[in-house]
């Protein structure tokens, strides 16, 4: 089972035994066209993959993406209306089990980032339904077998970086779902029921765009939702909604997803003012320049990618290929990029 973009441990690591080489020729059992684009990750349960993907049909609107589209890696999207897809497939055969139309839509930007799409919010699943999330477009809750049983149209329409376009993924822990809505506008974040889709609370933010998706951590038998974002990382009680404590200081256009360590919530960024940050649960408040800081470096850092956590070794790829592995424990480097 693989039932968020980051598997099972929320750390990017699979267990199993799975080849190290593949190609159209080697460790190759099916490949499979999938229309449209869809960067989101896919999850698995059972012996079906699931994935989501967005297939433009047009017409393009007049007035789509007006003033979007700006900045580097700008302009892809081209204002078009939009089939977002939800997809089942067979493990063992790669054949479509089934194929779901979420909705037909013209995104109100327009346009997203040349390496995203407007199906790059990863879906999950609690191994009984999938969540399929697609940011200011809703999120769709069927069975295992493809029957819609409820839905949720979001309320807030982001508006992003740059036009740059969503990509937080949805979170499902312990029958909730937490939905982050990051942008440069009034955001929050939202828990819903995992069963009916009833809101159960609900944390205005105002934290700028952020593609990082939350994760949920454990300390003492307490959980928390950790969330990044370039103003203050804040961590939230499950239960209620309410701060537990925040940080400041990883930087802009937070991408990669926290991970936990033991006691210990590792944090990063990589754009500008880059940071790898490691903040020790359990204290409450403002964090910030505190010893609840264990170690923090601003080089090896990842702009988009997440790390990867393995006995006791933080893995991070820079945008550029170039690897650079940490002691979790300490933020010691065992080798580093230049």
């Amino acid at each position: 089972m693989w039932p968020h973009w980051r598997g099972p441990s929320h750390n990017g690591v699979a267990t199993a035994s799975v080849p190290l080489t593949w190609s159209d020729s080697q460790n190759l059992r099916w490949k499979i066209d999938i229309p449209g684009r869809g960067h989101s990750t896919p999850v698995i349960v059972g012996e079906r993959l699931f994935l989501t993907t967005a297939i433009p049909t047009g017409p393009r609107a007049a007035n789509a993406g007006a003033g979007g589209g700006r900045g580097p890696g700008g302009g892809a999207g081209a204002g078009e209306e939009h089939r977002l897809e939800v997809i089942a497939v067979d493990r063992a055969t790669g054949k479509i089990a089934w194929q779901r139309t979420a909705a037909v839509t013209t995104p109100h930007e327009g346009y997203h980032h040349i390496y995203g799409s407007f199906a790059s919010n990863a879906p999950a699943t609690d191994g009984q339904r999938l969540f399929a999330f697609f940011g200011s477009r809703g999120l769709f809750v069927y069975d295992l077998n493809g029957k819609l049983l409820w839905q949720k149209n979001a309320d807030i329409r982001m508006t992003m970086r740059l036009a740059f376009g969503e990509g937080s993924g949805v979170v499902v822990d312990d029958g909730r779902v937490y939905l982050q809505f990051d942008h440069q506008g009034p955001g929050a974040i939202v828990a819903l029921n995992a069963s009916d889709g009833k809101e159960l609370w609900r944390a205005p933010r105002m934290d700028n765009s952020s593609w990082s998706t939350p994760l949920v951590v454990e300390h003492k038998g307490t959980k928390q939702l950790v969330v990044s974002a370039d103003t203050k990382v804040r961590a939230y009680d499950v239960n209620t909604g309410k701060v537990v404590w925040e940080v400041a200081g990883i930087g802009t256009n937070p991408i990669p997803q926290p991970v936990q360590f033991g006691d210990v919530v590792i944090l990063m960024s990589g754009y500008r003012n880059p940071k790898l940050m490691a903040v020790r649960l359990g204290r409450t408040g403002d964090l910030t320049g505190t010893d609840a800081v264990v170690w923090e470096t601003t080089r090896g850092t990842s702009y988009t990618g997440s790390p990867a956590l393995h006995d006791g070794r933080l893995y991070v790829f820079s945008d550029n290929g170039l690897l650079s592995v940490f002691n979790a424990a300490t933020g010691e480097p065992h080798y580093v990029r230049p």
